[in-house]
């Protein structure tokens, strides 16, 4: 029989895992200057081991991402199995937009070191014009993630085996990555949608610290077992 306390408890400890190695992307403000190429390959090679570190960061925080996805689905499949589906089909879809954009991130190191001096001025360009779009792959990823929270905070408000207000606060966190459906709004309330966030953040604590009420998921658990009939054969013959 599946514990869900261990199945909770794992999926707090691989949430955290993301967010300790999502901060490793620090390294785009320090390198990163709009509209000047120059200026930012020149920032790159002078942090590029922190670069790289950003780079290594983020397909880590992907995989633990996806971890985390597969143990919410075994969680929260007993209160609802299609939103559960589609919470997770989400959540992988965002993993795979950022798995690609990390191609995005460190392809200005492989324009900057592997291109002539004749074309060094074009291959600068290059690797601003790279940069921009992994920060729209990146945006991007944020609402198929935000959409993910949405309906994880539905699955957590019917649970009953976890407090509604976390659910609540979940739809919250949801929200603000939804908000990157319009990039220049996000941008411009960028203090308020990472204030949201910090729902998905208690949820993850929640999980980590409290689990879940293992009597009530069993109870929901059951309550969608399918039921198995008995098929007894009648005796005499069947024309």
């Amino acid at each position: 029989m599946q514990n869900p306390m261990r199945i909770a408890r794992a999926a707090g400890v691989f949430w955290l895992m993301q967010a300790a190695f999502a901060p490793a992307m620090i390294a785009l403000p320090k390198v990163y200057v709009a509209n000047d190429a120059a200026q930012t390959a020149t920032n790159i090679f002078a942090h590029e081991t922190l670069y790289r570190l950003g780079f290594a960061g983020n397909l880590v925080a992907v995989a633990t991402y996806i971890v985390v996805a597969a143990l919410l689905y075994a969680l929260f499949r007993p209160v609802h199995k299609t939103v559960a589906v589609l919470a997770t089909c989400f959540s992988l879809s965002g993993c795979i937009i950022l798995a690609f954009s990390c191609v995005l991130y460190v392809g200005p190191l492989l324009v900057l070191t592997k291109a002539p001096e004749a074309t060094l001025a074009s291959s600068q360009h290059l690797a601003l014009m790279l940069m921009r779009l992994y920060g729209q792959g990146y945006n991007t990823s944020l609402v198929f993630f935000g959409c993910f929270l949405l309906m994880l905070g539905y699955l957590v408000f019917k649970s009953g085996f976890l407090p509604r207000a976390l659910g609540v606060a979940v739809v919250i966190a949801g929200l603000g990555g939804v908000a990157f459906l319009w990039p220049p709004f996000a941008v411009a309330n960028i203090r308020y949608i990472m204030l949201s966030w910090i729902g998905e953040g208690a949820f993850a604590l929640w999980l980590l610290a409290f689990g879940v009420n293992s009597t009530r998921w069993h109870e929901r658990s059951h309550a969608h077992a399918p039921s198995t009939i008995l098929q007894i054969p009648q005796p005499g013959l069947q024309l």
